[in-house]
């Protein structure tokens, strides 16, 4: 019989699904080389690009993770609190942006001291990071740097400082800031009167009162590569003398060349590099 002009439909329906892409926060672009690498990548490396060498920005508990043997970190001073002595307001008043910054990067200011072991060699340790108002050194960075140094002084350890401070003396607290420069650079001074080791390690930037004062202080000054290292930065002082500058001028690699630096050290060497210095001085 026939089923006349009726027709069956035979072509199975499909379902559209939607595309998927690719989840954000597993690539990262580095600056160096303008690649897009794997962040697994990157962070299996210490936060350096696997293609050309470049140092991201890490942060200072990431430091300690970094240099320090794990659980060894004992926190110093940590009732150490900003203020705002001078009632300062630019874009929005200091103790706002105060706030906000700690809120932001869970430090309470720009600087974590303490003590620990690198490779079991018990150490005097200090970060600053370059999260928190570009790392600069306002009365509670200076006071715990200061005092982290007494008392290394006072229980003859080696003194690791890692200084990622792009702000230099921190403009919001005027005087006050700038007096931590000579307060830092005199206890160094009675640290070195009974021998203390004090290792610099200048990481990307190191600018204004901090490389002015305890950064260049060290018995033995590392710096990761590719580093911008210096006073004030490269174009105010290409602006200022109407002279262009040397090629690669105030990176470590320059610095190196000039004398300004014993060693520059990628990330991954630091800790080894660090307890291999302290055995070699007898610390």
């Amino acid at each position: 019989m026939s089923t006349g002009n009726l027709d069956v439909a035979t072509t199975p329906m499909t379902t559209r699904r939607p595309k998927r892409g690719v989840p954000e926060g597993l690539w990262r672009r580095c600056p160096g080389c303008q690649q897009t690498i794997f962040k697994r990548d990157i962070e299996k490396r210490l936060d350096v690009c696997p293609e050309c060498d470049y140092h991201w920005y890490v942060s200072a508990r990431d430091r300690v993770r970094q240099v320090l043997d794990d659980g060894t970190f004992e926190e110093w001073f940590t009732e150490l609190e900003p203020t705002d002595p001078l009632d300062f307001v630019d874009k929005k008043p200091y103790r706002e942006r105060l706030a906000a910054e700690q809120a932001r990067t869970g430090l309470r200011d720009a600087a974590l001291v303490g003590t620990g072991m690198v490779r079991a060699r018990r150490v005097a340790f200090g970060v600053t990071d370059s999260a928190f108002i570009m790392g600069s050194m306002g009365s509670v960075v200076g006071e715990k740097l200061a005092r982290t140094i007494e008392r290394a002084t006072e229980q003859r350890l080696p003194l690791i400082v890692i200084s990622g401070s792009g702000g230099g003396a921190r403009m919001h607290e005027g005087i006050l800031s700038l007096m931590q420069m000579a307060k830092v650079s005199a206890a160094l001074a009675r640290f070195h009167e009974v021998g203390g080791l004090f290792i610099s390690v200048l990481t990307n930037p190191t600018m204004g009162g901090v490389a002015a004062s305890f950064a260049s202080l060290g018995d033995l000054i590392f710096a990761e590569p590719k580093a911008l290292i210096g006073f004030a930065g490269p174009r105010t002082i290409e602006a200022t003398i109407r002279t262009p500058l040397p090629k690669g001028f105030q990176t470590s690699e320059f610095l190196l060349q000039h004398g300004f630096i014993d060693r520059i050290v990628r990330r991954c060497d630091l800790k080894s590099e660090i307890a291999r210095t302290i055995d070699y001085c007898g610390r």
